[in-house]
Protein backbone atom coordinates (compact mmCIF):
# COMPACT_ATOMS: atom_id res chain seq x y z
CA UNK A 1 0.00 0.00 0.00
CA UNK A 2 1.62 3.03 -1.47
CA UNK A 3 1.95 5.76 1.71
CA UNK A 4 0.61 9.09 1.15
CA UNK A 5 2.24 12.39 0.91
CA UNK A 6 1.40 13.33 4.63
CA UNK A 7 3.14 10.10 6.23
CA UNK A 8 6.00 9.87 4.34
CA UNK A 9 6.36 13.47 5.32
CA UNK A 10 5.59 12.79 8.89
CA UNK A 11 7.97 9.61 8.51
CA UNK A 12 10.91 11.67 6.94
CA UNK A 13 9.87 14.27 10.04
CA UNK A 14 10.32 11.81 12.72
CA UNK A 15 13.47 10.91 11.23
CA UNK A 16 14.66 14.03 11.65
CA UNK A 17 14.06 14.54 14.74
CA UNK A 18 15.63 11.28 15.70
CA UNK A 19 18.93 12.44 13.80
CA UNK A 20 18.74 15.89 15.69
CA UNK A 21 18.51 14.19 19.01
CA UNK A 22 21.63 11.66 18.44
CA UNK A 23 23.64 14.73 16.88
CA UNK A 24 22.80 16.58 20.49
CA UNK A 25 24.53 13.52 22.26
CA UNK A 26 27.73 13.54 19.93
CA UNK A 27 27.92 17.57 20.16
CA UNK A 28 26.99 16.88 24.33
CA UNK A 29 29.78 14.15 24.13
CA UNK A 30 32.61 16.18 22.18
CA UNK A 31 32.77 19.28 23.71
CA UNK A 32 33.85 17.37 27.18
CA UNK A 33 37.18 17.24 25.81
CA UNK A 34 37.63 20.08 22.99
CA UNK A 35 35.81 23.88 23.06
CA UNK A 36 32.49 23.76 22.08
CA UNK A 37 33.25 26.51 19.17
CA UNK A 38 35.31 23.45 17.45
CA UNK A 39 32.89 21.20 17.84
CA UNK A 40 30.24 23.38 16.02
CA UNK A 41 32.88 24.76 13.16
CA UNK A 42 34.23 21.23 12.54
CA UNK A 43 30.40 19.56 12.18
CA UNK A 44 29.39 22.94 10.30
CA UNK A 45 32.33 22.89 7.76
CA UNK A 46 31.87 19.08 7.06
CA UNK A 47 28.10 19.64 6.33
CA UNK A 48 28.80 22.73 4.12
CA UNK A 49 31.22 19.85 2.20
CA UNK A 50 28.84 17.18 1.93
CA UNK A 51 25.74 19.11 0.82
CA UNK A 52 28.17 21.68 -1.61
CA UNK A 53 29.39 18.43 -3.13
CA UNK A 54 25.61 16.99 -3.32
CA UNK A 55 24.66 20.48 -5.43
CA UNK A 56 27.09 20.30 -8.20
CA UNK A 57 26.54 16.47 -8.47
CA UNK A 58 22.86 18.56 -9.50
CA UNK A 59 24.13 20.99 -11.58
CA UNK A 60 23.36 23.78 -8.78
CA UNK A 61 24.78 26.50 -8.17
CA UNK A 62 26.71 25.92 -4.28
CA UNK A 63 26.40 30.05 -3.36
CA UNK A 64 23.22 31.34 -5.29
CA UNK A 65 22.29 34.83 -5.79
CA UNK A 66 19.67 34.15 -3.53
CA UNK A 67 21.42 33.63 -0.37
CA UNK A 68 21.99 37.58 -0.29
CA UNK A 69 18.66 38.58 -0.45
CA UNK A 70 17.40 40.25 2.57
CA UNK A 71 14.83 37.37 4.20
CA UNK A 72 17.98 34.75 3.42
CA UNK A 73 20.37 37.47 4.95
CA UNK A 74 17.98 37.53 8.11
CA UNK A 75 16.95 34.25 8.12
CA UNK A 76 21.07 33.31 8.22
CA UNK A 77 21.65 35.70 11.22
CA UNK A 78 18.66 34.05 13.18
CA UNK A 79 20.08 30.88 12.46
CA UNK A 80 23.20 31.46 13.95
CA UNK A 81 21.71 33.00 17.34
CA UNK A 82 19.54 29.60 17.45
CA UNK A 83 22.87 27.53 16.65
CA UNK A 84 25.10 29.64 19.41
CA UNK A 85 23.23 29.70 21.89
CA UNK A 86 21.32 25.72 21.59
CA UNK A 87 24.92 24.48 21.32
CA UNK A 88 25.36 26.53 24.72
CA UNK A 89 22.42 25.20 26.30
CA UNK A 90 23.36 21.10 25.58
CA UNK A 91 27.03 21.64 26.63
CA UNK A 92 26.27 23.66 30.01
CA UNK A 93 22.83 22.63 30.85
CA UNK A 94 20.47 19.54 31.05
CA UNK A 95 19.73 17.78 27.73
CA UNK A 96 16.25 16.87 28.77
CA UNK A 97 15.73 20.63 30.31
CA UNK A 98 17.24 21.85 26.67
CA UNK A 99 15.19 19.55 24.14
CA UNK A 100 12.05 19.97 26.67
CA UNK A 101 12.03 24.19 26.34
CA UNK A 102 12.70 23.84 22.62
CA UNK A 103 9.64 22.21 21.61
CA UNK A 104 8.49 25.78 22.27
CA UNK A 105 9.55 27.25 18.80
CA UNK A 106 6.76 25.99 16.88
CA UNK A 107 4.23 28.18 19.19
CA UNK A 108 6.49 31.02 19.05
CA UNK A 109 6.18 30.42 15.11
CA UNK A 110 2.67 30.77 15.43
CA UNK A 111 2.58 34.17 17.70
CA UNK A 112 5.07 35.82 15.18
CA UNK A 113 3.54 34.46 12.00
CA UNK A 114 0.46 36.70 13.53
CA UNK A 115 2.38 39.50 14.94
CA UNK A 116 5.06 39.71 11.49
CA UNK A 117 2.77 38.93 8.85
CA UNK A 118 -0.51 39.44 9.95
CA UNK A 119 -1.77 35.52 9.82
CA UNK A 120 -5.16 34.71 11.58
CA UNK A 121 -4.52 33.62 14.63
CA UNK A 122 -7.79 32.56 16.86
CA UNK A 123 -8.53 32.87 20.35
CA UNK A 124 -8.34 28.90 20.84
CA UNK A 125 -4.98 28.87 18.73
CA UNK A 126 -3.79 31.75 21.27
CA UNK A 127 -4.93 30.62 24.75
CA UNK A 128 -2.68 27.22 23.08
CA UNK A 129 0.15 29.73 22.51
CA UNK A 130 -0.14 30.92 26.43
CA UNK A 131 -0.53 27.52 27.68
CA UNK A 132 2.83 26.46 25.94
CA UNK A 133 4.58 29.65 27.29
CA UNK A 134 3.09 28.57 30.85
CA UNK A 135 4.83 25.38 30.11
CA UNK A 136 8.82 27.42 29.50
CA UNK A 137 7.88 29.29 32.86
CA UNK A 138 7.39 25.87 34.60
CA UNK A 139 10.95 24.66 33.42
CA UNK A 140 12.28 27.45 34.37
CA UNK A 141 11.11 28.01 37.34
CA UNK A 142 11.65 31.86 38.16
CA UNK A 143 12.30 32.24 41.53
CA UNK A 144 15.04 30.34 44.04
CA UNK A 145 15.56 27.51 41.70
CA UNK A 146 15.89 29.61 38.82
CA UNK A 147 18.99 28.35 36.80
CA UNK A 148 20.34 31.59 34.27
CA UNK A 149 21.94 29.01 31.98
CA UNK A 150 18.48 27.45 31.26
CA UNK A 151 17.83 31.21 29.72
CA UNK A 152 20.73 30.08 26.71
CA UNK A 153 17.76 27.24 25.65
CA UNK A 154 15.18 30.47 25.39
CA UNK A 155 17.63 32.44 22.82
CA UNK A 156 17.93 29.67 20.99
CA UNK A 157 14.78 28.61 20.70
CA UNK A 158 14.08 32.24 19.56
CA UNK A 159 16.67 31.87 17.04
CA UNK A 160 15.34 29.39 15.79
CA UNK A 161 11.95 30.39 15.08
CA UNK A 162 13.30 33.72 13.89
CA UNK A 163 14.72 31.68 11.11
CA UNK A 164 11.53 29.52 10.24
CA UNK A 165 9.44 32.82 9.96
CA UNK A 166 12.29 34.46 7.30
CA UNK A 167 11.88 31.38 5.85
CA UNK A 168 8.20 32.26 4.89
CA UNK A 169 9.57 35.34 3.25
CA UNK A 170 12.47 33.70 1.54
CA UNK A 171 12.84 33.31 -2.40
CA UNK A 172 11.74 30.11 -3.48
CA UNK A 173 13.42 27.77 -5.74
CA UNK A 174 16.42 26.78 -3.53
CA UNK A 175 17.01 23.19 -3.13
CA UNK A 176 17.33 20.88 -0.22
CA UNK A 177 20.99 20.60 -0.83
CA UNK A 178 21.34 24.57 -1.61
CA UNK A 179 19.53 25.15 2.20
CA UNK A 180 21.41 22.10 4.18
CA UNK A 181 24.72 23.60 2.90
CA UNK A 182 23.53 27.68 3.84
CA UNK A 183 22.16 26.30 7.22
CA UNK A 184 25.65 24.01 7.93
CA UNK A 185 27.60 27.11 7.56
CA UNK A 186 25.88 29.36 9.65
CA UNK A 187 26.53 26.53 12.03
CA UNK A 188 30.24 27.00 11.19
CA UNK A 189 29.71 30.94 11.53
CA UNK A 190 28.42 30.05 15.14
CA UNK A 191 31.57 27.88 16.23
CA UNK A 192 34.14 30.21 14.56
CA UNK A 193 32.61 33.16 16.73
CA UNK A 194 32.11 30.70 19.86
CA UNK A 195 35.89 29.44 19.27
CA UNK A 196 37.37 33.58 18.52
CA UNK A 197 36.00 33.91 22.06
CA UNK A 198 36.93 30.96 23.73
CA UNK A 199 40.28 30.18 22.14
CA UNK A 200 41.81 26.59 23.36
CA UNK A 201 41.41 24.71 20.27
CA UNK A 202 42.77 20.74 20.54
CA UNK A 203 43.51 17.96 18.33
CA UNK A 204 40.94 15.49 18.95
CA UNK A 205 41.90 12.60 20.16
CA UNK A 206 40.13 8.76 18.81
CA UNK A 207 36.88 9.43 20.54
CA UNK A 208 36.75 13.04 19.77
CA UNK A 209 37.25 12.38 16.03
CA UNK A 210 34.50 9.74 16.66
CA UNK A 211 32.34 12.18 18.08
CA UNK A 212 32.48 14.83 15.65
CA UNK A 213 31.93 12.54 12.90
CA UNK A 214 28.83 10.97 14.60
CA UNK A 215 27.41 14.73 14.99
CA UNK A 216 27.91 15.56 11.52
CA UNK A 217 26.64 12.30 9.42
CA UNK A 218 23.45 12.80 12.31
CA UNK A 219 23.27 16.49 11.72
CA UNK A 220 23.44 16.01 8.35
CA UNK A 221 20.54 13.38 8.02
CA UNK A 222 18.34 15.50 10.10
CA UNK A 223 18.58 18.21 8.37
CA UNK A 224 18.28 16.81 4.82
CA UNK A 225 15.08 15.02 6.41
CA UNK A 226 13.78 17.93 7.77
CA UNK A 227 13.66 20.05 4.57
CA UNK A 228 12.36 17.09 2.69
CA UNK A 229 9.31 16.39 4.99
CA UNK A 230 8.84 20.06 4.51
CA UNK A 231 8.32 19.98 1.44
CA UNK A 232 6.53 16.58 1.03
CA UNK A 233 3.03 16.55 3.21
CA UNK A 234 0.88 19.29 4.67
CA UNK A 235 2.78 22.06 7.10
CA UNK A 236 -0.04 21.27 9.16
CA UNK A 237 0.11 17.74 9.23
CA UNK A 238 4.08 17.35 9.13
CA UNK A 239 4.93 19.96 11.71
CA UNK A 240 3.44 18.19 14.70
CA UNK A 241 5.74 15.63 14.50
CA UNK A 242 7.94 17.39 15.39
CA UNK A 243 7.67 16.88 18.88
CA UNK A 244 9.01 13.81 18.91
CA UNK A 245 12.39 14.91 19.28
CA UNK A 246 11.38 15.07 23.29
CA UNK A 247 10.84 11.43 23.06
CA UNK A 248 14.16 10.61 21.97
CA UNK A 249 16.28 13.17 23.60
CA UNK A 250 14.39 12.15 27.34
CA UNK A 251 15.33 8.49 26.54
CA UNK A 252 18.91 9.58 25.14
CA UNK A 253 19.49 11.91 28.40
CA UNK A 254 18.64 9.48 30.91
CA UNK A 255 20.39 6.17 28.81
CA UNK A 256 23.50 7.91 28.26
CA UNK A 257 24.47 10.64 30.80
CA UNK A 258 22.41 9.31 34.16
CA UNK A 259 19.41 12.19 33.57
CA UNK A 260 16.80 12.11 35.48
CA UNK A 261 14.23 14.67 34.68
CA UNK A 262 11.88 16.30 37.85
CA UNK A 263 8.42 16.94 38.15
CA UNK A 264 8.35 20.32 36.72
CA UNK A 265 10.35 19.36 33.58
CA UNK A 266 7.65 16.35 32.77
CA UNK A 267 5.01 18.90 33.65
CA UNK A 268 6.17 21.85 31.55
CA UNK A 269 7.00 19.74 28.61
CA UNK A 270 3.76 18.21 28.22
CA UNK A 271 1.99 21.92 28.81
CA UNK A 272 4.59 22.80 26.15
CA UNK A 273 4.03 19.52 23.97
CA UNK A 274 -0.03 19.78 24.36
CA UNK A 275 -0.53 22.99 23.24
CA UNK A 276 1.67 22.96 20.19
CA UNK A 277 0.22 20.04 18.82
CA UNK A 278 -3.68 21.67 19.40
CA UNK A 279 -2.19 25.01 17.79
CA UNK A 280 -0.78 23.42 15.03
CA UNK A 281 -3.82 20.85 14.20
CA UNK A 282 -6.26 23.74 14.65
CA UNK A 283 -4.85 24.99 11.01
CA UNK A 284 -5.65 22.17 9.56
Amino acid sequence: MALTDNQRGALFMTASMAGFAVEDVFVKAAARSMPLGQVLLVIGLAGVVTFATMARRKGEAVLPAAFLSGPMLIRSGFEVVGRLFYGLAITLTALSTTSALLQATPLVVVAGAALVFGEKVGLQRWLAVLVGFAGVMVILRPGADFAMLSLLAVVGLLGFAGRDLATRAAPRGLSNRQLGCLGFAMLAVAGAILLAVSGGAVLPGPDGSLYLAGGAVFGMLGYHSLTYAMRTGEVSAVTPFRYTRLVFAMILAMALFGERPDAATWVGAGLIVGSGIFALTRTR
